[in-house]
């Protein structure tokens, strides 16, 4: 399948989320599906200056090693390792491209455990060289037939719901991802030094300390598309409760109606009417994974349904996503954890404070 807007959209991921330089090596990893999109990166890298190395999985190939895999679960390939080692690459592009969002449903999950443990030193120095500015990474999506049964939508359907979220229908989308920055720099200006966060609401009642983090603005950089606004509660602070209204996805399998207590920043209770017994043993995966990494505000509107993926659903205008496990460092938050698991509360009955000032009711920013 091609469109002409792949380009379009492989402009903005080149140019604009990971700014290019003459000389620099990209690192695009995806599936063969997303071949057209694919090679409007390799496209567009080359005419920036910069030089790509494309790497393609196989369908299937995940689910053999699974099915085979036992010592090699704790192992990574030498690539994976190139992949974040200074003076090899300068960027990284990760599109998601799946022809079957539930293929590993029958999975034991602590077969997942173990690669992600073995994983987590290529994603934690990939985060740590991102804060140190000599690392780029975005990450997006090509629509498939998979998303598009996910999303309950037809593959024309769903492709047009990507672009629209991207904006690469859009005259100038750069100007626009440039105008969404702008507008949420005032949201982190009015949050920078505050030291507590309140949420009251038919889904969450949660109290957190902020003292000494930071949020950020989440523009079309790192996620694309995207719109967010996000930092890391001090981590033994939370206290409160969460009703997740909206499915969590992990690993390909969905746990419905969470709720999570917790008590000095731990859960200490973690429900689902469906999924429960996976809930628990992805927290119990390290220590870190029953304390929070993120806390988030969701700022694009033109994202107007739950598709059942992540990268879009976490954006919805009017939620919020607080994530078990890993904390990106950014945000002057330390938790550990080889698990970062985003989950979405609807906030349209709500109200969020900032040392006691209401800065956000209803699923609308007030300042």
């Amino acid at each position: 399948m091609f469109d002409p807007r792949f380009n379009r959209m492989a402009q903005v991921l080149v140019n604009y989320s990971l700014a290019v330089k003459p000389g620099q090596w990209v690192y695009v990893w995806s599936q063969t599906p997303a071949a057209p999109l694919m090679l409007e990166v390799y496209r567009e890298v080359l005419k920036a200056g910069g030089n790509a190395f494309l790497r393609a999985d196989l369908p299937g190939a995940q689910e053999i090693f699974y099915q085979y895999a036992d010592a090699q679960l704790d192992q990574v390939t030498p690539v994976d390792h190139l992949s974040v080692e200074e003076g090899k690459f300068d960027h990284y592009i990760r599109i998601a491209a799946e022809s079957n969002t539930r293929k590993l449903s029958s999975v034991d999950p602590a077969k997942q455990q173990r690669q992600q443990k073995a994983m987590s030193p290529i994603l934690n120095k990939r985060l740590s060289r991102n804060a140190q500015e000599n690392f780029n990474w975005v990450v997006t999506q090509f629509p498939t037939d998979a998303f598009a049964m996910d999303a309950d939508m037809s593959l024309a359907d769903y492709t047009e719901f990507v672009f629209s979220a991207c904006m690469v229908n859009d005259a100038d989308p750069v100007a626009r991802w440039r105008e969404y920055r702008d507008r949420q720099d005032g949201y982190c200006a009015f949050l920078k030094g505050r030291k507590s966060i309140t949420l009251r609401g038919a889904n969450f009642d949660l109290r957190m300390r902020i003292d000494g983090r930071v949020f950020i603005n989440s523009h079309g950089v790192r996620n694309f598309p995207d719109g967010e606004i996000y930092t890391g509660p001090v981590e033994n602070s939370v206290e409160g409760w969460i009703r997740y209204s909206y499915p969590a996805i992990h690993q390909g399998r969905e746990v419905n109606g969470i709720e999570l207590k917790f008590e000095q920043g731990k859960v200490v209770r973690a429900t689902a009417q469906k999924g429960e017994d996976y809930l628990n043993t992805i927290l119990d995966t390290d220590p870190g994974a029953r304390y929070l990494g993120e806390f988030a505000i969701g700022t694009n509107y033109g994202i107007d349904r739950f598709s059942r993926n992540i990268l879009f659903d976490e954006k919805i205008g009017g939620t919020v996503h607080l994530a078990v496990g890993r904390a990106y460092e950014n945000t002057g938050a330390v938790n550990q954890s080889a698990v970062h698991w985003d989950m979405i509360a609807g906030a349209q009955d709500a109200e969020i404070a900032a040392d006691g000032e209401v800065f956000y009711r209803n699923g609308r920013f007030l300042i």
